[in-house]
């Protein structure tokens, strides 16, 4: 016992590193959350744009708290280095009769003058790079229920006008110069679209932000109608499962997901291919370039192992694994291309803000540095 006393004397209390407690600062520091658009008011945003836009930024404004209470407010406006650009508008009504409603509002305007395009299939060739601009406009409404705690079923209902032309990056051909309308279909010929549907979601995350415990699953069912042509119309299916696993006190995480998205054509109509399932880049095989692979139905794989390196620092080993397909009947796990990685999370009150991953495949490498969680 005398021992045990003796040795209780000299403990001296965990000493931070200096770099922790600078992390520390900023965790804990108001301009932080400032910066990442947490307070009212306004507020800069970074990111939200495509992987290849460059770097981004702009201005933002929120507002809690609107008709007594029960609303808020966001809209920003985002701008790359390379001229891409992104304006947004919402309106969410989310506890509604004591949370058991819901509606969201949402306007958006989205211009990206280069979006790569290989070629449809899992066969594209890397060589085969070209681009495409992008042009387009949503008007959505989401109302739904939340019949009890962790479940949201809802409805969906958008109006989307797009418009797509020549690419503006002088590396490489428009996609219009080396692909035909056979081959991708609605690269010669635009319309809009009327998107109704529904989905429901049960989400038992600890932390949707950072989450170290739990899951979340996604079901969605669409229909998007040609409104002036006629001939892409298609039915659209997304389903998404995450999963995660803590140990050693919630410092360590195995997070596991698994999506599968399907367009389907109705009546002879063929998918346009900026709208279909696209698998490369750092929210999906992150050891690809963007928009790597397109084709009408994809299935996705993640997996990662993370570990809290300190407070406000996680980093991460992942794989991922993943193709596309002509058909949803085609899918299967067979030949799925691979990468696998590294990565540094960096989290504000557990939220991760900032993200770094490096993954490698048979194609290279590839670095990304990204605003928010992978899923």
């Amino acid at each position: 016992m005398e021992q045990r006393q003796q040795k209780a004397a000299t403990l001296q209390p965990d000493t931070p590193s200096g770099l922790e407690q600078k992390l520390n600062r900023i965790e804990n520091d108001d301009l932080v959350q400032r910066i990442t658009c947490q307070l009212d008011g306004f507020c800069v945003t970074f990111g939200g744009l495509i992987p290849n836009a460059g770097p981004s930024a702009g201005p933002a404004y929120v507002k809690h708290g609107l008709f007594d209470g029960a609303a808020t407010f966001r809209s920003s406006l985002s701008v790359s280095t390379q001229q891409f650009w992104k304006a947004e508008t919402g309106l969410s009504f989310p506890h509604l009769a004591s949370d058991h409603f819901f509606l969201d509002l949402n306007a958006a305007h989205r211009n990206y003058p280069r979006v790569d395009y290989y070629g449809p299939g899992p066969d594209s060739q890397k060589s085969g790079r070209t681009d495409y601009s992008l042009q387009d406009t949503s008007l959505q409404i989401s109302p739904g229920v939340r019949p009890f705690a962790h479940l949201r079923i809802g409805a969906l209902g958008r109006y989307l006008l797009t418009n797509v032309g020549p690419g503006r990056d002088q590396e490489f051909a428009s996609t219009d110069q080396v692909f035909t309308e056979a081959t991708t279909p609605g690269l010669q010929f635009q319309t809009n679209f009327l998107e109704t549907g529904g989905f429901a979601q049960y989400d038992w995350r600890d932390d949707p932000g950072g989450p170290r415990r739990g899951g979340n699953y996604y079901a969605e069912y669409a229909t998007f109608t040609d409104v002036e042509r006629g001939g892409y119309s298609f039915d659209w299916v997304n389903l998404d499962a995450q999963q995660y696993f803590s140990f050693f006190n919630q410092r360590r995480v195995i997070a596991l997901r698994g999506r599968v998205q399907a367009a389907q054509p109705r009546n002879g109509d063929r998918v346009p291919f900026y709208l279909q399932p696209t698998l490369g880049g750092p929210d999906t095989l992150r050891g690809f370039a963007p928009f790597r692979f397109y084709d009408n139905a994809s299935v996705l794989l993640n997996g990662e192992y993370r570990w809290e390196v300190f407070s406000g620092l996680d980093m991460a080993l992942f794989v991922d694994g993943g193709q596309v397909f002509d058909s949803w009947r085609q899918i299967n796990l067979n030949d799925l291309h691979a990468d696998a990685g590294f990565g540094f999370r960096f989290n504000v009150r557990n939220d991760v803000f900032l993200r770094l991953d490096t993954g490698f495949s048979r194609e290279g490498f590839q670095i990304w540095l990204r605003f928010g969680n992978l899923f």
